[in-house]
């Protein structure tokens, strides 16, 4: 699977996305416009092992709802990230078996120099 979960509104991944050479056989989704679908989730969550680390701790509605997030199991994070896009960290690229997760430096660069060594 190849494609590239994004929110199409952030300046930032609007930015990654001009900076990453993504062949287009990459599906570009834009989160908001279509929300993560169950399958989805699976398949990102089979290639992190984990709900946490999908989970975009800044989120605003974190915050607003008044989460506690180190006591969140995988389960309610697995719900918030079906539930609302802001929950899922972006962007995403998953890249056959490969994926990369955020918009830290370290993880832009990883997948700048994935893309450029295919």
């Amino acid at each position: 699977m190849r494609v590239f979960f994004y929110l199409g509104t952030c300046d930032i991944c609007k930015r990654i996305l001009k900076q990453l050479p993504l062949p287009e056989d990459v599906v570009k989704i834009d989160i908001k416009k279509n929300p993560l679908t169950p399958s989805q989730l699976a398949t990102l969550h089979s290639h992190t092992g984990s709900y946490e680390a999908l989970l975009n701790k800044r989120a605003q509605l974190i915050k607003q709802r008044g989460l506690a997030i180190q006591v969140l199991s995988e389960n309610e994070i697995k719900r918030l990230l079906l539930e609302h896009y802001t929950f899922l960290k972006r962007p995403v690229l998953l890249f056959d078996e490969k994926i990369f997760i955020g918009n830290g430096a370290k993880t832009i660069v990883e997948a700048l120099q994935f893309l450029n060594e295919r």
